[in-house]
């Protein structure tokens, strides 16, 4: 019997060992909690679902500063009709109920803080909702040292961030507080669509592999099958997130796109 505390293979690691199998990236989709409104939230996800390996279900926040202008708008909007914590946490418990893929909250550090019952509340009731794990975009893993023990206890992933600009140091430091996966930010920067990557994703990529992260995600300017595919060939997951809003926030076909980028996701690895 497992003894608490001690972790086994997570939801979140099985996706990209699956994803693995068949020689290709995971797709992580993220879409921003509530956006455009709860119900047609709930439906893009479903769509969305049909075709990504995991969802990201991003906390509004009124401060995000890693966010282009098409999430912030998403989390204003989100907030402007009581948007948060609580309900995204409601969100992901209402997923739960239809699907059994991954689901992982993106959030800035200060709703957990703020959230009632602090770290241990917020750890809690996101693995009672059903939620797999946390991306923490601003908060350094070795400040983190209490959150990353309330979600060991409670068996939920932390996934931190690496940049083009990071060390070799920094690279052991966040591979050895991520579990799941590691998201490695290809440009340095803001979220956002962007038509072409830089040719040193690879590179970080490899680096992140060598100080010990086995799945490295790469987010931040994945717009198109296209550039999904060219991340494809050097990462475990492709991130899309803005492109998916931007769809939401069109009108356009969020299920189809999501297909799009899947496909892109399948390009062999060189």
């Amino acid at each position: 019997m497992t003894q608490p505390g001690t972790r086994t293979s997570s939801r979140v690691e099985a996706a990209f060992d699956a994803a693995r199998a068949e020689g290709r990236a995971a797709f992580v989709a993220f879409l921003t909690a509530g956006f455009p409104d709860r119900d047609a939230f709930l439906a893009a996800a479903d769509a969305v679902l049909r075709h990504a390996d995991m969802l990201e279900v991003g906390l509004p926040f009124s401060d995000p500063l890693g966010d282009g202008p098409t999430v912030q708008r998403a989390s204003e909007r989100a907030l402007a009709r009581g948007g948060g914590a609580a309900e995204t946490l409601e969100l992901v418990k209402a997923l739960r109920s239809s699907t059994d893929k991954p689901l992982v909250v993106m959030t800035y550090y200060n709703p957990i803080y703020c959230y009632p019952g602090g770290e241990k509340a917020f750890v809690a009731d996101l693995a009672a909702a059903g939620g797999d794990g946390m991306i923490l975009p601003d908060l350094p893993p070795d400040e983190g040292s209490s959150l990353i023990q309330a979600a060991q206890a409670a068996r939920v992933d932390t996934v931190f961030l690496v940049a083009p600009t990071s060390t070799d140091a920094r690279l052991r430091l966040v591979a050895e507080a991520s579990t799941g996966f590691v998201y490695a930010v290809s440009v340095t920067g803001v979220t956002g669509e962007r038509e072409a990557l830089p040719a040193e994703v690879g590179d970080l990529v490899r680096r992140t592999h060598a100080a010990g992260a086995r799945n490295v995600a790469v987010g931040f300017g994945v717009a198109s099958a296209e550039t999904a595919g060219y991340v494809a060939e050097v990462a475990d997951g492709v991130v899309v997130g803005s492109a998916l809003i931007r769809a939401l926030e069109d009108g356009s076909d969020v299920g189809e796109l999501a297909r799009q980028l899947r496909a892109g996701c399948e390009r062999r690895r060189v």
